[in-house]
C-alpha cells in the first residue's frame, strides 16, 4: 500500500518526487511515475496532464438545439480527436490509484488546479476526497513543507467555484453561441459563429472605445513657447495659461509680448519628494510591464511565467496579491541569488541593510504570494524567458529599496506683466532606481541655472496650434487592465480572452482596432439581445464565485439563476432569430471580401487578388481566375491578416504574418521582391537522411534550405551568411 500523488503535469510530478526523496522513474505505456520513499513510507507519484475532463452534453442534440443545460464531465479524449493523447495519461492515473491507500492532490493551487485534481479523485480514483498539498513554488524545501502539511480534504471551497465557473462558461459559451450559429443558418449561410459570458462584454468595451474615438470631434487649442538664454545654455518655458481655447486671447498675449528682447526671472520653486518603491508583481503587472518593456503579448508572458515556475526558478504566477509575506524567507533568496553573478551585486547591497521590507501593495490573494524568484538560476533560458525571468528578480529587489528622492524645479519667467513657466524633474538619490535598472524608465530634466531677479535675453517665442486628441486605444496590457477594474474574467484568463477576439477576427491590432465585423456583431447584439453584453451580470457571477469560494454561496443557487437568465435570454433571441440571422448574413457578406482582399493584380490589372484555401493550403490568387492565373504561395502554418501597406521595393501588397511565440511580420507577397535577396548557394549532402541535397526554396519570408527528398525527408536550414558557410540543419516542424 501507498500514498499516491497526483500532480498536474509530468515536470511538476518529476520535481515532487525529487523533493521526497531519492525517485525511481517507471512507466506505464510510455506514461512517466516516480517511486520514492519518504519518511519511512511508500510514495507514487503521477499526473495528470492538465484537465482530464471536460463538460459535455449528456445526450448529443442534433444541429444547433438550444437551450441545453443537462451537461456533465467526460474524459476530454472522449469528445475531443486532439486531447486523444490524454487517454494514456488517464489510464495511468486510474491503474495507479487502484492499490493506493490514501491520495493526495499536488495540482496547481488555485481554481483550476482545484477543478483538474477534483476530477481525478472523483472520477479516476473513485473516491470522494483526497489530502490537499499547497504550494508555491516547486522548490524542495516548500514541496516538502507543503507535504508535511498537506490538508486531510481538498480546497473544496475553491473546488467549487471553478467547477461553478466552468459550467457557468459552458452555459453561456453553447447556448449563444449555437444561437448566433443558427441565426445565420436560417438566413442561407452556413458559419460556426461563437461568444461567451466574458467574450461578448469584452468586445463591447473596445467597441465603445472605437465610438469614442469615431465620435471625438478634434478641438483647436494654441500654445506660446518661451525659449531664452541663460549663462549655461537655453531653457524652454510656456505660457501658464498652458492652453488656450480662445484665439483672441491668445493673440491678445501674442501682440502684447512681441518684439520684447529680455524676461526676468521672477521665482525659483525647488520642492524633493520621495518616489516610493514599485510594489511586488501580481499577475496582471507582469503582463503589462513585460508588455510597456518587451513588447510581448500577455497571454505569451503568462505562458512565460508558467514554465520558469514549473522550472522551479520564480514562484506561482496566476496570483492576484501584491504582497511578499516574511513566510517566503527574504534573506534565504537573496543570499541563493548573491551567489549568482548578474545578480550578486545587488543581492548582496540588499543583505547589508538593517532590516529587509518590501513595499507591499494592497491586493492580496488566499492562496498565493506576489510573485518572486526563488533564488534557483535557471541555467539557460530562451531569450524572451530570460527578460521575463530577469525582471521578475529585478522588481523583486526593487521592492525591497530605499525610496528614490526626486527634484522639481519650476521658474516662473516674467515677459512684460505675461507669465512663463519652465519645470524640470531630475533624480537627486536613485536608491531603488539601481534595483530595478534598466527597467526605470522616467524622464531627466534638469534645468540650466538661474537666479531669481536675473534678466535673461529671449531667443525666441513660438506659438504652436494644436488640436486635442481623442482617446487612445487599448493595447493588450491596458485591455486586460480594464477587464480587472471592471471584475470580468478572472487573472488567469484575461490574456486568453484578449487573443479569441483577435483570433475570431473581431479586433486587429497592436492598439486594438475593432474589426468591421465586430463592430457589427455588437451593433446587432444590441439591437436584439443586449444581455448578451451586459459587463454588470458577468461581473456578479463573477462576485458569486468568489462567494462560493468562501463558503458564502453555493453552486445550485448560483446555476439556477444562470439557468433562468439565459432561458429568458434566449427564449426572446429565438423570436428575433429571423431579423438576426439576415444581419448576421449581410454582416459577413460585406466583411469576408474586406477581410480576403490583399490588394489589385498587377498581372490583370481587372483583378483583385484574394486570399484562398485549396487542396494543399491557403494561398493568393486572382479574381478573375481563370481568365487570370495569377497565384502566390503562402506558409502552411501561422495566421494571415490582410493589410493596407504595398512594399516599397516592388510595390506588391504586404500580408501580417502571425505565428505562435513570434512577433507579428509584415512581409511581401512577391517572392521575388529584391527586398528577398538570396545569396548563391551549393549544393550540400542533407545531413539527416544522407541521401537528399540541400537545395534552394522560396517562401514569404525569403530563402531557405530544403531537403529535395521531401516530404520523405523535412529536414530544413538557414541560409549561410555566406556561400562557403556550411549551412546548419534543423529539424522541420
Amino acid at each position: 500500500m501507498y500514498e499516491f500523488i497526483i500532480t498536474e503535469k509530468p515536470n511538476a510530478s518529476k520535481k515532487v518526487a525529487e523533493a521526497l526523496g531519492k525517485p525511481i522513474k517507471k512507466d506505464i505505456k510510455g506514461i512517466p511515475y516516480y517511486l520514492v520513499t519518504h519518511e519511512g513510507k511508500d510514495i507514487v507519484v503521477g499526473c495528470a496532464v492538465g484537465h482530464l475532463y471536460g463538460l459535455a452534453e449528456k445526450e448529443k442534440s442534433k444541429g444547433f438545439k438550444y437551450p441545453i443545460f443537462d451537461i456533465h464531465w467526460v474524459p476530454n479524449y472522449e469528445m475531443n480527436k486532439e486531447a486523444a493523447y490524454t487517454k494514456k495519461y488517464l489510464d495511468a492515473i486510474i491503474k495507479l490509484a487502484k492499490d493506493a491507500e490514501s491520495v493526495t492532490v499536488a495540482t496547481d493551487y488555485d481554481v483550476e488546479g482545484e477543478v483538474i485534481g477534483l476530477n481525478v479523485v472523483r472520477y479516476a480514483c473513485k473516491r470522494k476526497d483526497a489530502r490537499r498539498m499547497k504550494f508555491s513554488t516547486l522548490t524542495k524545501e516548500d514541496l516538502i513543507e507543503a507535504h508535511a502539511k498537506a490538508s486531510p480534504r481538498l480546497d473544496w471551497g475553491q473546488a467549487e467555484a471553478g467547477e461553478t465557473r466552468h459550467y457557468l462558461d459552458f452555459y453561456y459559451g453553447i447556448n449563444l453561441s449555437r444561437a448566433l450559429t443558427s441565426a445565420i443558418k436560417a438566413a442561407g449561410m452556413f458559419k460556426i459563429l461563437s461568444t461567451g459570458r466574458v467574450q461578448g462584454p469584452a468586445l463591447k468595451i473596445v467597441a465603445d472605445r472605437e465610438r469614442e474615438i469615431q465620435a471625438f470631434k478634434p478641438e483647436p487649442y494654441w500654445q506660446i513657447e518661451l525659449n531664452a538664454k541663460t549663462r549655461d545654455g537655453e531653457v524652454i518655458a510656456w505660457h501658464e495659461a498652458d492652453k488656450f481655447f480662445e484665439k483672441e486671447k491668445c493673440d491678445a498675449v501674442m501682440q502684447k509680448i512681441k518684439g520684447q528682447k529680455k524676461t526676468t526671472v521672477i521665482s525659483i520653486d525647488k520642492q524633493q519628494f520621495r518616489q516610493l518603491p514599485p510594489i511586488p508583481f501580481d499577475l496582471t503587472t507582469l503582463q503589462t510591464e513585460s508588455y510597456r518593456l518587451f513588447g510581448i503579448s500577455p497571454k505569451a508572458t503568462l505562458d512565460i511565467a508558467q514554465e520558469l515556475y514549473t522550472g522551479g526558478f520564480i514562484s506561482y504566477p496566476r496570483t492576484s496579491s501584491q504582497e511578499l509575506p516574511p513566510s517566503i524567507g527574504y534573506q534565504k533568496i537573496l543570499n541563493s541569488l548573491a551567489k549568482h553573478q548578474p545578480y550578486a551585486e545587488l543581492a548582496k547591497m540588499l543583505l547589508a541593510k538593517d532590516k529587509l521590507e518590501p513595499h507591499n501593495g494592497k491586493k492580496t490573494d488566499p492562496a498565493h504570494p506576489a510573485l518572486y524568484p526563488t533564488g534557483i538560476l535557471p541555467k539557460s533560458l530562451e531569450a524572451r524567458q530570460g527578460k521575463v525571468y530577469d525582471l521578475v528578480v529585478k522588481r523583486f529587489f526593487a521592492t525591497f529599496g530605499e525610496p528614490a528622492v526626486r527634484e522639481t524645479v519650476v521658474a516662473k519667467l516674467d515677459v512684460n506683466k505675461e507669465i512663463f513657466v519652465a519645470r524640470g524633474t531630475r533624480t537627486v538619490a536613485p536608491n531603488w532606481h539601481v534595483l530595478y535598472a534598466p527597467y526605470v524608465r522616467l524622464e531627466e530634466e534638469e534645468l540650466p541655472a538661474m537666479k531669481q531677479g536675473e534678466s535673461l535675453g529671449i531667443k525666441k517665442i513660438e506659438l504652436h496650434a494644436e488640436q486635442t486628441k481623442p482617446p487612445k486605444r487599448y493595447t493588450p496590457a491596458s485591455l486586460i487592465r480594464e477587464l480587472e477594474k471592471l471584475g470580468l474574467g478572472t487573472k488567469a484568463t484575461r490574456a486568453e480572452i484578449v487573443e479569441t477576439l483577435q483570433r475570431r477576427n473581431y479586433v486587429t491590432g497592436e492598439a486594438i482596432t475593432v474589426t468591421q465585423l465586430g463592430m457589427e456583431t455588437i451593433i446587432i447584439l444590441e439591437k436584439y439581445s443586449p444581455k448578451i453584453l451586459d459587463q454588470e451580470l458577468t461581473k456578479r457571477f463573477e462576485e458569486d464565485m468568489e462567494s462560493i469560494r468562501e463558503g458564502k454561496k453555493h453552486q445550485p443557487e448560483i446555476l439556477k439563476e444562470a439557468r433562468e437568465i439565459l432561458t429568458e435570454l434566449l427564449a426572446e433571441f429565438k423570436t428575433k432569430e429571423a431579423q438576426v440571422g439576415q444581419e448576421l448574413l449581410k454582416t459577413f457578406s460585406e466583411t469576408k471580401a474586406a477581410m480576403t482582399t490583399v490588394g489589385a493584380c498587377h498581372a490583370c490589372k481587372d483583378g483583385a487578388l484574394q486570399l484562398r484555401m485549396g487542396k494543399f493550403g491557403r494561398f493568393i490568387a486572382c479574381s478573375k481566375y481563370p481568365d487570370c492565373k495569377t497565384t502566390f504561395k503562402l506558409p502552411a502554418g501561422g495566421g494571415v491578416v490582410v493589410t493596407a501597406d504595398v512594399c516599397k521595393e516592388c510595390q506588391f501588397p504586404m500580408v501580417k504574418m502571425i505565428r505562435k511565440a513570434k512577433k507579428p511580420q509584415e512581409l511581401c507577397i512577391n517572392l521575388d521582391c529584391t527586398s528577398k535577396k538570396i545569396p548563391d548557394v551549393h549544393e550540400t549532402t542533407c545531413t539527416k537522411c544522407k541521401e537528399g541535397k540541400m537545395i534552394l526554396r522560396k517562401s514569404i519570408y525569403g530563402g531557405f534550405l530544403a531537403c529535395n527528398r521531401f516530404p520523405k525527408c523535412r529536414n530544413i536550414a538557414k541560409l549561410p551568411k555566406t556561400t562557403e558557410e556550411t549551412p546548419q540543419t534543423e529539424k522541420a516542424k
